[in-house]
């Protein structure tokens, strides 16, 4: 088994949401990477009993590592370095070189507030001085030093970060230098992470088929699978030591003959990437009612410009799909504005309009209200047109509410893109 580490993430206004943690996610990107493997992720507020308890449960848990972030400022909620010290069982003395290293800090920022007694200050900010005897220190990217206590007695190594990541992050890798760390993790093993993305295919039908990868592949149980519906595509995440790599081939030949149709990507890559690629020196067009410009601007995000993206139109009312793309009043009066051929005429519009070579249109019944037993909501109509020739026309039934349904359908536009395009 590989080295296992936790992290604890401490702060009142974290547990109660009015901060989201981007700490414990990143953290656990950068064990990953390493190889050691995340037990816990436990979050509690600025109470020193609070915190103990996570430390004594991720204890208890065999872990090799724990990892807390928060609770190092100079305010008397801020307890985390105080309860790691009395944790691991040892006593706080005061770092006379980083007293002085945060004194001056703390003076340059207050020479805009001259009415704030600097002394004061520099003693109240003398408690992030206060360590851990034996622990090593990491300098302040702020105001907070970091520590690394040494595991002892039984009780794991401790990386203490400050809250802020703009802060916590540098500190990270000048953590994983220190003598204690990596004593800590000697025993990661590198493990391998795959990423296979499908659209197309349910995911009862993908269930099915890991099933019948578990009966029939030898060594399957030692492939780490987590499966994800995303913006209406799946994506499959394995993890596995490189030890079992033919292993996950098998997986992988099973997955291309059930569902060669629905694989898009074997790397990870998004759809959104794949469409960067294949548009390049391309000018593409849009025009949507029910996603109400989602398209465009999901394009337009591609490559961070809107270089290749021509222009948008957005009409949700018949008379602007007339007036701004051309579309026949009468073929709106015949098949109706959530229609096929009205989505064909909005996509020749937008290709017209901007000069495009590639143009693709929405017109759907997002909801709530709107829909007909013919047409319910939930009701998409797509076309896309290249000036080469090709037109691509289909219609299909969204599930969910309206934020689902449009943004399934701006997934659903975008592998026709794919598909169109590749």
């Amino acid at each position: 088994m590989s080295a296992r580490a936790g992290i604890v993430v401490t702060g009142t206004e974290v547990l109660t949401g009015r901060v989201q943690d981007l700490n414990g996610p990143w953290l656990a990107d950068r064990l990953l990477e390493l190889g050691v493997e995340l037990a816990h992720i436990t979050m509690c507020g600025d109470r020193p009993g609070d915190i103990e308890a996570q430390l004594r449960f991720l204890a208890a848990e065999g872990v090799d590592l724990i990892i807390t972030s928060g609770g190092l400022g100079p305010t008397a909620d801020d307890m985390t370095v105080e309860t790691v010290a009395r944790f691991s069982g040892r006593k706080l003395v005061l770092d006379n070189r980083l007293e002085e290293m945060i004194g001056n800090i703390v003076t340059r920022l207050m020479a805009r507030f001259p009415d704030v007694d600097p002394e004061a200050v520099r003693a109240a900010n003398r408690k992030q001085a206060l360590i851990p005897e034996g622990a090593d220190v990491i300098d302040p990217v702020g105001t907070a030093p970091g520590v690394v206590v040494p595991g002892r007695d039984g009780t794991p190594t401790v990386i203490v970060l400050p809250g802020p990541p703009r802060e916590l992050q540098p500190m990270w890798p000048i953590a994983l230098q220190t003598a204690a760390v990596q004593e800590a993790i000697a025993g990661r093993t590198v493990y391998r992470q795959e990423m296979v993305r499908m659209f197309g295919v349910p995911e009862s039908a993908l269930a099915d088929t890991l099933r019948d990868a578990e009966r029939d592949i030898t060594g399957f149980d030692r492939l780490e699978i987590t499966t994800c519906l995303r913006r209406g595509e799946l994506e499959i995440v394995t993890r596995y030591e490189p030890e079992a790599a033919q292993v996950y081939t098998g997986l992988m030949t099973l997955l291309r003959e059930r569902h060669a149709g629905a694989v898009f990507s074997e790397d990870g890559s998004r759809v959104d990437e794949q469409v960067a690629r294949l548009l390049t020196g391309r000018r593409i067009a849009t025009a949507e009612s029910c996603t109400g410009g989602l398209l465009a601007a999901r394009l337009t995000d591609l490559a961070g410009s809107s270089a290749y993206v021509a222009g948008a139109v957005v009409a949700y009312a018949n008379d602007a799909k007339s007036e701004l793309l051309g579309v026949d009043p009468a073929l709106i009066e015949t098949y109706g504005a959530v229609s096929e051929p009205v989505a064909e005429a909005m996509a020749a519009g937008a290709l017209n309009r901007f000069g495009a070579d590639t143009a693709i249109a929405i017109t759907g019944i997002a909801g709530p209200g709107g829909g007909t037993a013919e047409k319910p909501v939930g009701t998409v109509c797509f076309s896309l047109i290249l000036a080469e020739g090709t037109t691509v026309t289909r219609s299909m039934r969204m599930p969910g509410d309206r934020a689902d349904v449009r943004e399934r359908s701006t997934t659903v536009a975008m592998h026709l893109l794919r598909r169109a395009l590749s």
